[in-house]
């Protein structure tokens, strides 16, 4: 679950599975580098895997899995420690996600919309969805970027049978006390996507 206040988790409802049509999930950057390991981890992000396992059930529902994977030198390193290295351990999907892979997609940005594999998904696959499910994290960096890039390409496109769906218990951020307080970065990108139009559910129940 993100870490939120319960009064602004509780502003938000929860959506059924089966009110979803043609549903793809992705799952962003659930790797030990960002989770278990390295300079840029967080282990209390770790309390979504859970959820998330709990998303995947439904292998009818085509999952598809993002992973940060750098050179060893790159120009995100500017702003960022090193971390995720093609190759590392840091790179890998973590273990207990590892048997709901459908797929992988590597990245050498923060944002998934700009990664290659993802822009052919857009030009070869996307019709065939309807509802487009982000899970994992950074809720104010991976996630918010996506989700933003992803919603301004239907609008530019008029895709208006498409949606956009985040479960806030499968989201989370990093926290770093007196640098970077999740709380606050959590509720500011979600009211951010949900201003923008994306649908944000507080999480998708199975009936």
């Amino acid at each position: 679950m993100a870490r939120v206040s319960e009064t602004f988790l509780n502003s938000y409802q929860a959506i059924q599975m089966d009110k979803l049509q043609k549903p793809i999930i992705f799952v962003v950057d659930m790797i030990n580098g960002f989770v278990k390991e390295g300079a840029l981890h967080d282990e209390a992000i770790h309390d979504i895997t859970a959820n998330i396992q709990h998303l995947l059930q439904d292998k009818a529902c085509r999952c598809i899995f993002i992973a940060d994977a750098h050179p060893p030198k790159t120009r995100e390193f500017n702003a960022y420690p090193s971390h995720c290295v093609i190759g590392t351990s840091e790179s890998e999907i973590i273990e207990e996600l590892q048997p709901h892979v459908d797929e992988v997609m590597h990245k050498n940005s923060t944002n998934t919309f700009t990664c290659p594999d993802f822009q052919a998904f857009l030009e070869k696959r996307i019709q065939n969805y309807q509802d487009i499910v982000i899970t994992g994290c950074c809720t104010d960096i991976c996630i918010l970027q996506f989700a933003l890039c992803l919603n301004a390409w239907l609008n530019e496109h008029n895709y208006d049978d498409i949606r956009i769906i985040i479960p806030i218990d499968c989201i989370d951020t990093f926290h770093i006390e007196n640098v970077h307080e999740c709380v606050t970065h959590n509720e500011y990108s979600i009211r951010n996507m949900e201003s923008n139009g994306i649908l944000m559910v507080s999480r998708i129940e199975r009936g």
